[in-house]
């Protein structure tokens, strides 16, 4: 296994010089799209208003909360569980509605999606031409968030790794 290791080192580093490789930072450029920008935006703007709706109904959840401590010595027990169900019901509905908005598959997502998705695919396309037409063979982000954005094909070795972890 070290041999397989030590000769799959060294052949990398032979392949890695006389590749033509390149750097672009994605956030700068996606930064300084203006397509980008006003999808951003719309993003924060929408983020906002839904915060906004979120905190009114904790506002709503505080006000019934202290409704009920002010009415707690008045109230039956069956009307303190009643009251007690519709608040954390209340509580529940809110963290549904949270989840809805901003949860990882929720509505600021798929907006998210549908905004800045095809941005970012655009400027994958321009990297995979622009790498093309000047002969890079690997393109790597500076930032770090994306790894390698672009990489000719015949340097992908998989298969040849994959058959010397099968013998």
């Amino acid at each position: 296994m070290k041999t397989i290791l030590t000769t799959l080192a060294l052949g990398l580093s032979l392949t890695l010089s006389a590749q033509k490789i390149a750097i672009v930072d994605i956030a700068q450029v996606l930064d300084n799209m203006d397509t980008y920008q006003k999808a951003q935006q719309e993003l924060d703007d929408i983020a906002k208003t839904w915060q906004q709706e979120i905190a009114m109904e904790h506002d709503k959840i505080t006000s019934m909360y202290n409704k009920y401590q002010a009415e707690l010595v008045l109230l039956s027990e069956e009307m303190k569980k009643q009251k007690e169900d519709e608040i954390m019901a209340k509580e529940r509905e809110v963290r549904d509605m949270q989840k809805a908005k901003f949860g990882p598959d929720g509505e600021l997502f798929q907006k998210r999606q549908s905004l800045v998705s095809p941005i970012q695919e655009q400027v994958y396309s321009l990297i995979q031409d622009y790498a093309n037409d000047r002969g890079y063979d690997i393109i790597i982000d500076k930032g770090g968030s994306s790894g390698i954005l672009f990489t000719n094909e015949r340097y992908d070795k998989t298969e040849d790794i994959l058959r010397l972890v099968k013998s």
